[in-house]
């Protein structure tokens, strides 16, 4: 018995038995043909502790993905391992860990290099593999009680203290994806000491981008969204906000908080189901890309964790379905702009903040408005989070979790 979040179409999610786990790869939704039976004695099974939806998840369920229905959810997983495969030397039963959502080899050229977002090992389709995703490597999700982790010894991160660890375990589920998600698109624009900063989204990753930006030393965090809840909740951390509903001259409103209308950096946390400023702005894929080059100094950088899809079925153009936009690049190119795009790169920052969280120093749960529910209550979950709460949703499989 293996209960879990499933996909099954368009606005849909169901909890259902999906089998106990074993160190082997099956065939499934999603599951290549060159990945079906692909053994894992270098992994190891988990008793699922925390798992988050993500809304990155919200894509796929909202039906602007290509995934197939079937497909077990689920790539923010922390939990305590109950069984090692034979290869496994260094992880041992009982150890608790987060899990980064990459899948990674370890072995491959860009795992050496750290580019563990783009390993070129566990997805025969694409560099780059994650759990519950599509086209992904057809990996297994993590939204259930139970998951299987393969490369355990390379992947899994061990908290050294596992009773404070799970006093702590809303900020450290954070770690998984959200939290390195959010502070590598800061620290790719560049945020450091004294900086100011746009972050597009305050959704969970644009609220953890923002609190990313606090703990670099940035001067001043200036969060724009459409949803007033998720400005107040940027707010009650310490950022400047700016509602686009209401405003459609961002520029205009930097100005007013800076004396000058642009920014050293900034952060798209939004990705590719962006909408227009104003009243009644409409789907507009390109409008955050668009809008943090005109509102970023010359010379500056752009974070861009959000999510952008090379198939998108539900698009309004036929451009936009297969990831073609309608970007302004030359005024990047004019403004001589970096853009750092793609995956984020999970083991590199989750170490450092897991123990800027066991210090103390990151308060990653508050920020993010960490709200946690049952596994049962997780196709609920699903509509708030949809519906704009200002909530990051965590679910507890198994009733571990003491508030």
């Amino acid at each position: 018995m293996n209960k879990a979040v499933v996909y099954r179409g368009k606005g849909k999610v169901e909890i259902e038995d999906i089998g106990y786990p074993e160190l082997i790869l099956k065939e499934g939704p999603g599951v290549p043909k060159s990945n079906v039976g692909r053994k894992c004695e270098h992994g190891v099974i988990l008793k699922v502790v925390t798992t988050n939806i993500c809304g990155s998840d919200q894509h796929m369920v909202r039906g602007r993905t290509t995934a197939p229905e079937g497909l077990a959810l689920g790539h923010e997983i922390t939990g305590e391992v109950i069984e090692v495969g034979r290869d496994v030397e260094f992880i041992k039963k009982g150890d608790l860990c987060s899990v980064p959502f990459n899948i990674a080899c370890g072995r491959c050229q860009m795992c050496k290099e750290q580019n563990t977002h783009v390993c070129l090992n566990v997805n025969p389709e694409r560099p780059g593999g994650a759990y519950g995703y599509v086209d992904m490597g057809g990996w297994v999700g993590g939204q259930s009680e139970y998951v299987m982790v393969p490369y355990a010894d390379f992947q899994l991160l061990k908290f050294p203290d596992k009773d404070l660890a799970m006093e702590k375990i809303m900020d450290l589920t954070m770690l998984s994806d959200i939290f390195p998600t959010g502070y590598h698109g800061v620290y790719s624009a560049g945020v450091r000491t004294g900086s100011t900063v746009y972050i597009a989204g305050a959704g969970p990753v644009g609220l953890a981008a923002a609190h990313s930006a606090q703990l670099l030393g940035a001067s001043t965090v200036i969060v724009g969204d459409l949803n007033e809840d998720r400005l107040k909740q940027a707010r009650s951390f310490g950022c400047e906000t700016v509602n686009l509903r209401q405003h459609d001259n961002l520029g205009e409103q930097i100005d007013q908080l800076l004396g000058e209308p642009v920014v050293d950096c900034a952060v798209d946390a939004v990705g590719f189901e962006a909408s227009g400023h104003g009243e009644g702005g409409g789907e507009q894929p390109a409008i955050v890309l668009n809008t943090i080059m005109d509102v970023t100094r010359v010379g500056g950088k752009l974070g861009i964790p959000g999510l952008y899809v090379t198939e998108d079925p539900g698009a309004s153009d036929e451009d936009s379905k297969v990831g073609s936009l309608k970007v302004r690049f030359g005024l990047g190119w004019a403004k001589a702009h970096t853009f750092v795009t793609g995956q984020t790169p999970a083991m590199q920052y989750n170490r450092d903040l897991m123990k800027a969280i066991m210090s103390g120093k990151a308060e990653i749960a508050k920020a993010v408005n960490a709200t946690l529910i049952n596994l049962d209550e997780a196709p609920h979950g699903y509509q708030d989070f949809d519906s704009g709460v200002a909530k990051k949703f965590v679910i507890d499989p198994h009733g571990s979790v003491k508030q």
